[in-house]
Formats: C-alpha cells, structure tokens, sequence
C-alpha cells in the first residue's frame, strides 16, 4: 500500500498488548479505588531513579510544574534573577516569573542551539542570578554542560537542568539527569515517555532537596493538616502512573525506534540545502527530534512541499523567547547575540516518534529530495 501521509508524531502506535494490558491494570486501579498516591505513583518514582541514575525521582503534575518545584526546592526566592535560555519552550521562562523571580534570557550557541561557556560566563558575571536553567533541547544536551555545572557552583549559582526532552540522554557517557544538581522532565505525551495526559517529574542525588520538592508537591504539608510550606497541589495521579510504568517497560525499543528513525534521515538526506543535525560527540541523544536546519528564505519553500505531500512537520521553537509578546513586563535583561532568533526560522523538524515505519521514512525523504531536485 503506497503511503501518501505522514503524521508528524502518531501517539498510538503501541506496542502488542499494551493497550489491553493497561486497560486491564486501570479496572484493577479502580476497584481498588487507587486515585491519588499508592502503590502506582511509589513504583513509578522507583523505576524511574533506577532508569535515569538520580537517587531521588518526586513525581509531579506536569512539567511546568517541576521546573517552579525546583527552583523553590533550591532556594530561589522572590525577586531574585534566573538566567534562561533564549531558545526553549515558554514554560522555562513562566516558570520563573511563577515564582516571582526574575527571568534574564540568555543567546545560545547557533552550531549546539544550547548555553555555550563563554556565553554562559558573560551572563553570570553581568546579572550575577542566583539560578540558572539549562535546557537540554531535542534531546541533545550542551556540549559545554560540564563547564556550565563547574562555573556556576564556583560562582554561587544554583543550577537547575530542564531536561523536559531528554529522558534517555547520556552526557560523557552518563545519564544527563544523573549528574545534575536537579533536573526535572515532562511526561507530556509527545515526549519521548509520556503519559496519557499531563505529568513530570523531579531529580536528583541530594536528600534534601528530594523532601522539599516532595513538600512542595504536596501542599507543603509536613503532616496531614500541618503545612511547613506554601507549596502547590502538584501531585501526580495513580493512573497517569500506570500509564508510565507500562511504558517504562518498552522504553529502550522506543529510544531506539527513533534514533533509527533520525540515522534513516541523516543517509538519505545528503548533499541538499538542508542539514540534518545531530548532538555533539559528548552525547547520545534520545531521538526526541529529527532537527533540520535550512537558510530561513528556503525554508517555506519545503513546508510547502510538505503541506501538499500530507506531510506534519514541526518548527521547534519558532521564536525567541525575549521576543514573546509575554515577556517583555516581566524580562530583567537579556544578552542576545541573534542566534536564538536565527535558528528560530532556520529549524525544521521532520517526523520522528517511536515505531515510524520505514516506507513513511522513506515518503519524508522522496518528498525532500524531489523537493530540490
């Protein structure tokens, strides 16, 4: 059957039985009446400190959630500045401002897309923050993330890592949540595992931390009705857990699935205007992203060639976030070389999710390079 669309992700593509196999375990779930907290959540929160090799894993509500819960968990304080990267998502940035800190916006390495040092070290030493967030974008990590971790503890700076996209990712050959000082993910359903709704999660090796962020999740309650903290109702569901640690169990074939899927791009996309990226050698991504780069003015060219092929593609993310309209009350300073915004209109993500066949990869790259033959 000759293909004649490709979804930009499919979210359904399980693997045999899953779905009967969840479906069965969620009627268990609620004849036991399991909805909040229990045995789920704890299961889940174990496997996942054994899967990213962080001691400490606090489940939470969803993503944006986990980045604020981190910051306060760290000691970041109202008023106080944070420093974020230009390119990332939008929650990085509300995170702060949710906290009542405030966001200075940082330019990227135009070659990584991520914080480079010397970057990185002009911020520090002009806004003097308190935090930092390192966003590990499309499943890649910066290739400068040792440096950054070194100079920001040499110079007082709590660093927090968004790894809302690179579960599975390994940096020097270790897990990138493992080896930070606090990470949080998303467990939105696109990503590389997701939930069936909203979730995510928090991580990391210091005890400490690891109760308060729990606190945090939890109405600050110390005790059933004795609260220590203003924290937020942020905790994660019992059925939303299910759900992950079914999926946990085929998580390596999903990984794989899709960084099969990036390789298939990488060899038969050569040779044309349009660059398939990869991370650095320092790191094994996880396959969240097919990322492309492409001269911005050829770059509606081939999104038109795709729209009429009934190919999805993706522009993650199409502006800067000092440019957001929303940002701008709240923005303390920002250091922009114009690289955020470059790579802004040259980025072009193609299909990639777990278990894309090889005849719809094969559809992406007829289309591409009929595109600019």
């Amino acid at each position: 059957m000759a293909i004649e669309k490709v979804p930009f992700i499919a979210l359904n593509r399980f693997e045999n039985s899953f779905k009967e196999n969840f479906l069965r375990d969620v009627s268990e779930l609620i004849d036991n009446t399991q909805f909040v907290g229990g045995p789920q959540v704890a299961t889940l929160e174990k496997q996942l400190a054994e899967k990213s090799g962080a001691q400490f894993a606090v489940g939470c509500a969803n993503g944006t959630d986990a980045i604020q819960i981190a910051l306060r968990a760290v000691g970041v304080e109202r008023d106080q500045v944070v420093l974020v990267p230009d390119m990332t998502f939008w929650a990085t940035f509300e995170a702060v401002v949710n906290v009542g800190a405030y966001p200075v916006t940082v330019d990227v390495n135009r070659q990584s897309c991520h914080w480079d040092i010397n970057t990185f070290k002009d911020a520090v030493d002009q806004f003097n923050p308190k935090a930092a967030i390192l966003v590990h974008l499309y499943g890649w990590a910066s290739p400068d993330t040792e440096e950054i971790r070194a100079y920001a503890k040499e110079n007082n700076v709590l660093l927090i890592e968004d790894c809302a996209q690179c579960f599975g990712t390994n940096y020097d050959g270790q897990s990138i949540i493992a080896t930070a000082l606090i990470a949080t993910t998303s467990f939105y359903p696109a990503k590389v595992l997701g939930a069936s709704g909203d979730a995510g999660a928090v991580f990391t090796n210091d005890e400490e931390i690891a109760e308060t962020a729990r606190v945090l999740c939890n109405h600050g309650r110390t005790d059933h009705y004795s609260h220590g903290l203003v924290g937020w109702n942020s905790r994660i569901g019992s059925y939303e857990s299910l759900f992950l640690n079914h999926s946990l169990k085929y998580i390596d074939a999903r990984l794989e699935s899709r960084l099969a899927a990036i390789q298939y791009y990488q060899d038969h996309l050569t040779g044309l205007p349009l660059k398939i990226s990869r991370s650095s050698d320092r790191v094994n991504e996880n396959g969240y992203c097919a990322v492309a780069m492409i001269e911005p003015a050829l770059r509606a060219g081939l999104i038109n060639s795709l729209q009429l092929a009934n190919i999805g593609f993706g522009t993650i993310y199409p502006g800067a976030m000092s440019c957001q309209s929303g940002a701008a009350p709240f923005l303390k300073g920002k250091i922009d070389h114009g690289n955020a915004d470059y790579i802004s209109k040259a980025v072009l993500n193609l299909p990639c999710f777990a278990y894309i066949t090889e005849p719809e990869l094969a559809y992406v790259v007829k289309t591409v390079n009929s595109h600019f033959a």
